[in-house]
């Protein structure tokens, strides 16, 4: 290990010391100083009650256990007098028992986790505010309302609100809260790693450095125990993924465990219930005619499941399925009869280790490969940036069966470049299992997310110098033995998915996503070509759309001229990670990239194609990103790195870039009207995060 510093090592250490004392003081301050400036404020609150109860308008209710039921929307109020002695305001919960109560009764789907109300005072409507029983400081809010104030409360009809009253004229409670001090230590002390002159840009990267080996596991560890513990819980506490909605569609997100189970039972098909009218009708694809059975009560119909020849199938890759789900099927009924479901979100999980793993290891080989022994601040940074730019984050927040292709995909090419790119060795020749090895593991992305499998190509550019000796030197022996240790493996990982849908379908390439019971006719619709342009911008150059309040961003507006499918988003590939654009200068810079420079032309062009690819093919989604995002990133780093070498302020800009990626990727897992949103699924989470912001001034 290479370390270079003009200080001896107790300066450096001094130094150090001194700048985690000054990081501790900053945190002590700002949270007892700044986040604590609601107490400040209303130390002088008169703190006196008008009423043991506030006066209920008509639209609401008071039920037995002491919740709040709106019976009409128009005029579900309370109302109280407030001094105007305090800004601050509290929300009284109803108390636990009556919430364990309510849920344990016929109407537990009706009860709100997050509370939606408006204060009005004066004729003035102050803006909506929002608080969960979850969360005990998000029961303050703040409003400038004096005198007679009506608290609407924005819910449907029938919902079941668990508050007693609000207060006014409150005194906010002193709080120190050591999630937020740990998370402030934990960017403090991020930031004074990549400082100037820090350990990181000191320490240059060794492949056979024993300690920074263990570095590479010891950075990695907090992701293995985040991975475990979700796993562990999500397994002790597992339970069906099966909702339905009267008059409509069931949902059943346990796709892959249903695929792992009818294999078992060696069936092709999975086993659940066809209603006859669905399986007599003449366009079961038709939504109309799927509208005129619901009508009639027919259920269950299958949410995203393809549907032939009466029949259910799942059309996303089996190899997850044949990998996790059936192993675990088959191991959990040596303790449980009939063993148990693999919960997908824990696959998912267990997938994107995996998954991170193998990224920075192909990053770091690729970084060593072109700009050589890179400071471990820059390789860092890399990692990080790859990561973005390949949608983990995304992947990591929404941990469904949607996500499980993408994962393992990412984890398989990961994993096979990483394999081909160490295949030579060091006297020139090849190491056969190496190549054997990262052939099947990207053919085997066939089984996951077909679209991956395209990687495939860059086997030509990589071994390109090694095929030109073998066919101009006559090697036909050489020549022979590559095509043999790459198309067998290959071939013994894409023909049981291509007999799979042989079987199925009646032919190898048909994976049943035409036949999906989804918003549209698969079978009979394609995107409007009028859309595929402006589908390939959002897809690169989506802006970010701010706001005043958290968290600071709303999801960006995608219209199109035609109908096709959108998800919501944020921003694109480039304005959540800048540094994807530098790919577009992979072209120009054929000396600076040396021998990896043709594979990285092809990555980019790769790229390119599999971007199009999805604007005609599945239109805008989020996580569709992951299928190019990754590529854009392998092309771009090898160029930030190259420019970062020895010049500071490049290093400052692509620090505070990676710096600005994170953030916005933390404020995206909170914006509401995403897919998954953490308001719906985790408000108490969410609300809490949302109080460190909401009260103060």
């Amino acid at each position: 290990m290479h370390v270079t510093s003009p200080l001896p090592r107790r300066a450096r250490l001094l130094r150090l010391t001194r700048r985690v004392l000054i990081a501790v003081f900053l945190v002590v301050f700002v949270e007892c100083a700044w986040f604590n400036l609601p107490y400040v404020l209303s130390i002088g609150a008169s703190g006196d009650s008008v009423s043991a109860r506030n006066e209920l308008g008509p639209g609401l209710q008071r039920t037995a256990e002491g919740m709040l039921k709106v019976t009409d929307p128009t005029t579900a109020w309370l109302r109280t007098q407030s001094d105007g002695s305090s800004p601050y305001w509290r929300v009284d919960p109803t108390p636990t028992r009556g919430i364990d109560a309510a849920l344990a009764g016929p109407w537990s789907d009706d009860v709100v986790t997050t509370v939606h109300m408006r204060l009005e005072a004066h004729g003035v409507s102050g803006p909506e505010q929002s608080v969960s029983p979850y969360a005990p400081r998000s029961l303050y809010i703040r409003d400038n309302a004096t005198g007679t104030t009506t608290i609407w409360i924005e819910e449907t009809r029938g919902a079941l609100v668990p508050i007693e009253n609000v207060r006014a004229n409150v005194r906010v409670p002193f709080e120190f809260d050591w999630t937020r001090v740990g998370t402030m230590m934990a960017v403090a002390l991020v930031v004074i790693a990549f400082l100037p002159g820090s350990w990181l840009w000191r320490t240059r990267l060794d492949t056979a450095s024993k300690r920074q080996r263990w570095l590479f596991a010891l950075a990695l560890a907090p992701l293995a125990f985040y991975t475990v513990w979700h796993v562990v819980w999500g397994i002790r506490f597992a339970a069906p993924l099966r909702f339905h909605t009267d008059g409509g569609y069931t949902y059943d997100f346990d796709q892959y465990g249903h695929v792992a189970d009818a294999l078992l039972h060696g069936r092709l098909w999975l086993d659940l219930p066809v209603p006859q009218e669905l399986a007599q009708a003449a366009n079961p694809y038709d939504v109309a005619q799927r509208d005129h059975l619901f009508d009639e009560g027919v259920s269950p119909v299958y949410w995203d499941y393809a549907f032939r020849d009466g029949h259910w199938y799942s059309y996303f890759g089996v190899l997850p399925s044949l990998l996790l789900f059936a192993p675990f099927r088959v191991v959990s009924s040596w303790f449980v009869p009939g063993g148990v479901m693999l919960p997908a979100r824990c696959a998912e999980l267990l997938l994107m280790f995996g998954m991170a793993v193998c990224s920075c290891l192909l990053v770091i080989r690729v970084l060593k490969r072109i700009v050589g022994a890179v400071p471990l601040a820059t390789v860092s940074l890399a990692c990080a940036a790859y990561l973005i730019g390949a949608t983990a984050p995304y992947l990591w927040f929404r941990t469904n069966f949607y996500s499980i292709p993408f994962a393992a995909s990412l984890l398989l090419a990961a994993w096979g470049l990483w394999l081909w790119l160490g295949a030579e060795r060091g006297d020139g020749t090849l190491s056969w299992p190496h190549v054997a090895a990262g052939a099947a593991c990207i053919a085997a992305t066939l089984g996951c997310r077909p679209t991956f499998a395209l990687t495939a190509v860059l086997a030509f550019p990589l071994f390109w110098r090694h095929l030109y000796v073998w066919f101009h030197a006559r090697d036909w022996r050489g020549l022979g033995a590559w095509c043999a240790w790459m198309l067998v493996p290959a071939a013994v990982a894409v023909a049981p998915v291509l007999a799979y849908n042989q079987l199925r379908f009646g032919s190898l390439f048909d994976f049943g996503n035409a036949y999906q019971i989804t918003v549209t006719d698969m079978t009979s619709f394609s995107t409007p070509w009028r859309n595929v342009p402006g589908t390939i911008l959002y897809y690169l150059f989506l802006p970010l759309r701010p706001t005043g309040t958290f968290p600071f961003l709303e999801i960006s507006p995608t219209p199109l001229p035609a109908w096709s499918f959108t998800e919501p988003s944020i921003g694109g590939l480039c304005v959540l990670m800048p540094l994807a654009a530098l790919a577009f200068a992979v072209p120009f810079l054929r000396r600076r990239l040396g021998a990896l420079w043709p594979t990285l032309v092809t990555m980019l062009a790769l790229a390119v194609v599999l971007l199009v690819f999805d604007s005609i093919v599945g239109g805008f989604g989020w996580r569709y990103m992951a299928d190019f995002g990754w590529l854009f990133m392998l092309c771009a780093l090898p160029v930030a790195a190259q420019a970062m070498q020895g010049r500071q302020w490049v290093r400052a800009i692509v620090a505070l870039v990676v710096a600005y990626a994170v953030v916005v990727w933390a404020l995206s897992c909170f914006v509401v009207g995403r897919d998954d949103m953490l308001v719906v699924n985790e408000p108490g989470l969410y609300h809490a995060v949302r109080s460190w912001f909401t009260l103060l001034p």
